[in-house]
This record gives C-alpha cells, sequence and structure tokens, in this order.
C-alpha cells in the first residue's frame, strides 16, 4: 500500500506533458506511426512533410524575430507554460513571436534520424499476404450444407476461436451468446454437433476445447491401421494423466504394451501441434518482429548504431497556422473574439512545437541508452557469445548516461536491436551477478547457459534433479543454492527432472 502511496504521488508531480513524453518514450517503433498519426488528427497544427526553408522563413528572419526556442530538456520540462493564461488577460500582455515556431536553418521541419530508405514506399511497414486464421475458417464453414441459423451458430464459434485455435469458453456461455445477441434460441448438444463439424477443418485440431481433445482429433485423422497411431490415441483417450505426468510404466501396465510399443506411440504424439492457430501454414498470419535500433560493425571492429525510423514520418509546424497567427497579431487587440482566436491557434501551435521536440528528445533518449548498453557489453557485440555478456542492471546504465532508472527502464522493456547475431530485446542484456570461487562476478546469463548445456546433456532415463545440478555447478566453481537453480531452470521454461524422462 505504501509503495502504490508512493508511486501515485510522483505521477502527481509529473507536468502533464513530462506524462505525456514517459508514454512516447515506452512506444516501439512498430507503434510509433500510429502514435503520430493520432496526434496529426488531433492537431491541426502539426502536419507531415519536410519544412521549407522558404519565403515566410526569411521575411520573419529579416525583419529581426529572434529565430530561437527551448527545446525539450529533462522529460519536456523546456515546454512553453502558456497554456494557463486567464480569460481576462490582455493581448498586449502575451508575449509571444512567431520565431517561436519557425525551426531552425538547420532543423528544416523534423526528420528521424535514423537508417534504411527515404523513399514512402519503401517505409511502408512488411505485411503478411496470407489469409487469417479466422478467414480461413469462414471460407470452410461456407462449404458445410447449413441453414441459416446454423450458419449464423458456426459464425458464433468461429469467433470464439483464440489466437492458439482453442474453444476455451463454455458452450452453455456461447448458448447464452447467442440469444442475446443474435436471438437464436439453442441448446448445448445443437451447438456441439456444428462444432463437430468445425472440428474438421484444417488445420488438424482446429476448435478443441482442450489439449487432449486437440490432440485426439489429429490422431483421429491419421492411419487408423498404423498400430502406433491407435496405441498413441488409447495413451491420449484413456491415459492423459499419466501421459502428461510421464507415468510410463503405468500405462504400459494399463494398456497391456511394451516398452518399444509405448516409445513408438510417444514419437507419434510428440509430433503432433499443441496449438493449431499458431501454424506456420498459410492459415495463419505472419509475425514481424521490428527492431528499434540497428547495429553494425564495419571492418576496423567499430561499432555503428542507428534508430530503425522507416515507420515515423517527417513533421513540421503548419504554415498556414503560422500565418493566421501573423496575421491576428497585427488585427485589433480589443476584440474579445479575437483574442480567443489567438488563444487557441497559439495552444495549437505550443502543442506542435511540443510533440515535434518530444519526438527528437525520444531519439536523443534511445540512443543515448543504447549506446551505453553497447559499450558496456562490447564484448558480446564482437563475438555473440552469450559468455561474454557482463551482469548489468538498470542502475549501471542510468549511472552511466546520468538518467533516472525509470527511464532506462522503460526504454529497456519496450525495444529491440537488430544486432549481426540476431535481433534481442534490450531486457536480454541485463542480469543480477553470480559469484565464483575466485571472487569473480559473472552474470546470471553465462550461468543459464552452462545449466542449459548441462540439461541438454543429461542422460533423458534419469535426468538431473535440482540438488544434482546445484553440485555440479558448485563443482564448476558457481556459488548457486538450489532454489536459484530452480528458479533459472523455470525462467527458461525447462521442466522438473520427472518431466523430463524419456523412454
Amino acid at each position: 500500500m505504501q509503495k502504490i502511496t508512493q508511486i501515485q504521488s510522483l505521477t502527481q508531480k509529473l507536468s502533464p506533458q513530462q506524462i505525456q513524453f514517459i508514454k512516447l518514450l515506452q512506444v516501439p517503433t512498430a507503434e510509433l506511426q500510429s502514435r503520430i498519426e493520432e496526434e496529426l488528427a488531433e492537431n491541426p497544427a502539426l502536419e507531415e512533410g519536410r519544412s521549407d526553408e522558404d519565403d515566410y522563413a526569411k521575411e520573419k528572419e529579416e525583419s529581426g524575430a529572434d529565430d530561437d526556442y527551448d527545446e525539450v530538456d529533462d522529460l519536456g520540462e523546456g515546454i512553453d507554460e502558456e497554456y494557463g493564461h486567464e480569460e481576462n488577460e490582455s493581448l498586449d500582455s502575451m508575449d509571444f513571436s512567431m520565431s517561436d515556431y519557425m525551426p531552425d536553418n538547420d532543423d528544416a521541419g523534423y526528420k528521424m534520424q535514423g537508417d534504411g530508405p527515404g523513399s514512402e514506399e519503401d517505409r511502408e511497414m512488411p505485411l503478411s499476404t496470407s489469409d487469417s486464421l479466422t478467414d480461413s475458417l469462414m471460407s470452410q464453414l461456407g462449404y458445410l450444407d447449413l441453414d441459416e441459423r446454423e450458419y449464423a451458430i458456426g459464425v458464433q464459434l468461429i469467433g470464439n476461436i483464440d489466437s492458439e485455435g482453442y474453444i476455451r469458453r463454455e458452450l452453455q456461455g456461447i448458448v447464452n451468446d447467442l440469444v442475446f445477441t443474435q436471438n437464436i434460441e439453442t441448446d448445448e448438444a445443437e451447438v456441439e454437433r456444428i462444432l463437430h463439424q468445425i472440428q474438421t477443418f484444417e488445420p488438424p485440431g482446429i476448435a478443441a476445447r482442450n489439449l487432449q481433445e486437440c490432440l485426439e482429433l489429429q490422431l483421429k485423422r491419421k492411419d487408423q491401421r498404423d498400430p502406433n497411431v491407435r496405441n498413441a490415441l488409447r495413451i491420449i483417450s484413456l491415459c492423459f494423466d499419466e501421459f502428461i505426468k510421464k507415468h510410463y510404466h503405468k500405462i504400459e501396465k494399463r494398456l497391456d504394451i511394451t516398452e518399444d510399443q509405448l516409445k513408438e506411440a510417444v514419437d507419434v504424439i510428440v509430433h503432433l501441434n499443441p496449438k493449431p492457430g499458431e501454424s506456420t501454414s498459410d492459415f495463419s498470419r505472419n509475425h514481424y518482429i521490428t527492431p528499434d535500433f540497428i547495429l553494425r560493425t564495419d571492418d576496423a571492429g567499430r561499432f555503428h548504431l542507428t534508430l530503425n525510423a522507416r515507420n515515423a514520418p517527417d513533421l513540421r509546424i503548419s504554415r498556414s497556422y503560422m500565418e493566421m497567427l501573423d496575421s491576428y497579431e497585427k488585427g485589433s487587440k480589443k476584440d474579445k473574439t479575437l483574442k480567443q482566436a489567438v488563444m487557441f491557434l497559439k495552444q495549437k501551435l505550443d502543442a506542435a512545437k511540443w510533440f515535434i521536440d518530444a519526438i527528437k528528445q525520444r531519439q536523443q533518449t534511445l540512443l543515448k541508452t543504447m549506446n551505453a548498453i553497447v559499450e558496456y557489453q562490447q564484448e558480446y557485440f564482437r563475438e555473440g557469445d552469450e559468455s561474454k555478456l557482463k551482469p548489468m542492471i538498470l542502475k549501471d546504465i542510468a549511472q552511466k548516461i546520468g538518467m533516472d532508472i525509470s527511464t532506462v527502464s522503460r526504454v529497456a522493456n519496450s525495444k529491440s536491436v537488430q544486432t549481426e547475431f540476431g535481433v534481442f530485446p534490450l531486457k536480454h542484456f541485463f542480469s543480477e551477478s553470480i559469484s565464483t570461487d575466485s571472487g569473480e562476478d559473472v552474470s546470471s546469463k553465462e550461468v543459464k547457459f552452462i545449466l542449459k548445456e548441462i540439461i541438454d546433456n543429461e542422460n533423458k532415463r534419469k535426468p538431473y534433479s535440482d540438488d544434482k545440478l546445484e553440485k555440479m555447478l558448485n563443482e564448476r566453481g558457481y556459488n548457486i543454492a538450489r532454489r536459484t537453480v530452480a528458479k533459472y531452470r523455470e525462467q527458461m521454461n525447462i521442466p522438473v527432472a520427472r518431466l523430463r524422462k524419456e523412454l
């Protein structure tokens, strides 16, 4: 409770601009375009496109207007505070200049400092051309001989299939949905009858209500003349609990089969797809990872870090809005309607200028953070060897770049980098330290790497317990407790020894 109160207190101390910047900082590159489009839709004073060094800007410079303005600093502290003007404030007391909204000459508008082609066509995100799972299932539904009522039930069932290919909602809940949303009165028996027809669709195992049913559906499509397939189906249908717990001797005794027969049947089962909705076939949508950073190494071994900015357009202040404000400045300063118009224009221009500066500050913060990570972990980035990762926590990077830990955390938790060894989330490079017998601190990543290597090479008939793994790591010089072994094993999604057992 005390921690929640502290967080609320901290949030209350931040200005609205600082909160907006924090949210903007967390947005990954793949979503930045959507965020910018939202701002463009809300603020007509903000436009896409490069700002020209046109005659209008030159005229303002020649007239003696000051051509500088404060950039965003420290999460938006440099923003103008003119939003809070009182309604009775006179125009004469309002200190603003058109030059506040003109970009510096060397910053013609704003362009993301990024990598990659600059053409509009090349900046488009790649999209999969394959049909979605739902589209495919709806297409197959059309081939069934269903009346209008049955078709509506089928559509409702398909709408309840999740991304993994399962229907996890109770059938009675779907019956209720049909009554309230479609005005169709039905019962579980009718819904289940249509569900069984949908379960014949591709990919195999689709629309199952649990893993056992999913595997059964796939096995029933295989050649039942094959004894291994028949035994596999018996295992899943009659001994599912024993199978997932790997109680193989109980299965052999209950089904009266030999160890070799069990082994052949299990081999059939492990080649089934437990998540048919995520199939790599044309029935699923391809997913693309858009890295936020691109790190390359030249022939001399120097690192070159750039931001991936292909999805961010150029931004500029609207010239028409600047001209309107300039025109209103020269008008009657006693007109209340004119005063309100000036206030509206000023607020929109302030907001546009702040957003452009905030995007620029976002870039600087991202690059500053990533450069510090590369410098800290340069041994790893040269070779891609996991064992070269040094222990590194958020505080290490925060101190290195002179920023708050929370700022580094927001960057690390939502960004990824493309390296010569693959694409990795930034949090991959952070780890705690483990001491060795020699007194040296090594990364927990190194310990996990060794732990996985030991487990991969163990005798699967007699896999190592956590106690045995602890002793083996201690023998190699890593001072690690059994509970830490268990924690690391779980973090790597490695099951306990009993579930790693194989025939």
